[in-house]
């Protein structure tokens, strides 16, 4: 017995055809660039001459000189800078100061300042969008368009992700065909070879496209996905302490900071740090603990006083509910970073599918049409009647 019936086959078949036809480009512009943002760092490493590293990385001697180099490069920029801590300690540093003046209007343009740790100079300064690995960023995750465009990129991936059902819907096969449907007749028609061709580049990447456009449209559209996760499993508050400075008693170093925060959890990796503004007296740290998914976004914070080094709150991913479960495993599960480095290329080999599929479905749509148009012509055509000579 078919799995569908005629009606809704054919309402799945219009449906699946439409999307693809018509947000197909679109579907392929988010994989293509999908697949370079796996590694979009490196790339920017390796097209961006400031960044050139000819010997061996750099090795970071101190996060406080860093962050001496961040703030004599820009002294009037004082409401604290983002530093992100590569995990072994070594390569340039990279911080964002996330409103600049020059572009308060834009939804997300920050001052990115790339220094050398191990001299100290300043490399690059550059704002988010206006060089090449994060307009494709920005590209891929708000269509140029700011705020706006970010709820449509979440749409547009719920429609891809419809689209995908859609088709794999369409392609699961009775009870005992399942081998019948996953074969590749290379010896028939060119029609055939375009359906199968693109009947296995969706069957075998159906899995991975799903996950990716699934979880990229719950990063796109977080009103819309925490509000019901919350109500099924309260979230863990994100803390919000509050502290001033003590007169008289001096600052504590980036470093102290950061030996602080490993003293507190000696199983943890500091990721990021946020550095007080001026007259501030609260770093926050974020930090990776054993058993998160992603090193590179942990979801484990510390809040630690300027002077004192006590730790004024935490954030333990590791308590965290169901809800949290989910949402912390979206960004590695899109950029593939879940598996290590296997998860990352599969997720930028995911990405090249939507361009295979694009081109074998119009192929598939365009033999169907063919097809379809021969029916009616033949149909139209008069019948061939016989002449009194050619029936002697």
């Amino acid at each position: 017995m078919p799995l569908l019936r005629p009606r809704t086959r054919a309402v799945w078949l219009r449906l699946h055809r439409w999307l693809g036809l018509g947000l197909g480009a679109v579907f392929v512009m988010f994989g293509l660039t999908g697949s370079l943002l796996v590694f979009y760092v490196a790339i920017d490493e390796a097209i961006e001459p400031a960044l050139a590293m000819p010997g061996p990385a750099p090795q970071v001697r101190s996060w406080q000189a860093v962050l001496d180099a961040l703030e004599q490069a820009h002294p009037q920029r004082d409401r604290g800078w983002r530093i992100e801590l590569p995990p072994d300690g070594q390569g340039h540093i990279t911080a964002r100061y996330l409103k600049p003046a020059e572009t308060t209007d834009a939804f997300y343009k920050p001052l990115l300042v790339t220094v050398n740790p191990a001299t100290g100079q300043v490399l690059a300064n550059r704002y988010w969008g206006e060089f090449a690995a994060t307009w494709v960023y920005d590209l891929h995750y708000m269509l140029l368009a700011g705020e706006i465009g970010h709820t449509v990129v979440g749409v547009l991936g719920l429609l891809m992700l419809l689209s995908l059902v859609g088709g794999l819907v369409l392609w699961w096969p009775r009870r005992g065909h399942f081998h019948d449907a996953l074969r590749l007749k290379l010896t028939g028609s060119r029609q055939r070879r375009h359906y199968d061709l693109h009947k296995l580049a969706g069957v075998g990447g159906g899995v991975v496209l799903l996950v990716l456009a699934a979880t990229g449209a719950a990063l796109a559209l977080p009103g819309w996905v925490e509000p019901p996760l919350a109500r099924l499993s309260p979230l863990l508050p994100m803390p919000a302490p509050k502290a001033s400075l003590h007169p008289g008693l001096p600052l504590l170093t980036l470093d102290q900071v950061l030996i602080r925060a490993r003293s507190h959890w000696p199983e943890s990796v500091p990721r990021w740090v946020d550095t007080p503004p001026a007259h501030g007296a609260i770093f926050r740290v974020r930090t990776w603990l054993p058993g998160g998914p992603s090193m590179r976004f942990p979801r484990s914070y510390l809040w630690i006083h300027a002077q004192s080094g006590e730790v004024l709150a935490e954030r333990d991913a590791r308590k965290q509910s169901a809800g949290d479960a989910v949402l912390a495993w979206l960004h590695p599960l899109h950029n593939g970073e879940a598996f290590s480095m296997p998860g990352r290329v599969l997720a930028c080999v995911a990405g090249l599918l939507p361009l295979l599929l694009m081109v074998t479905g119009i192929l598939r749509w365009a033999d169907r049409r063919r097809a379809r148009l021969a029916r009616v012509r033949s149909r139209q055509s008069p019948p061939v009647v016989a002449d009194e000579e050619s029936c002697h």
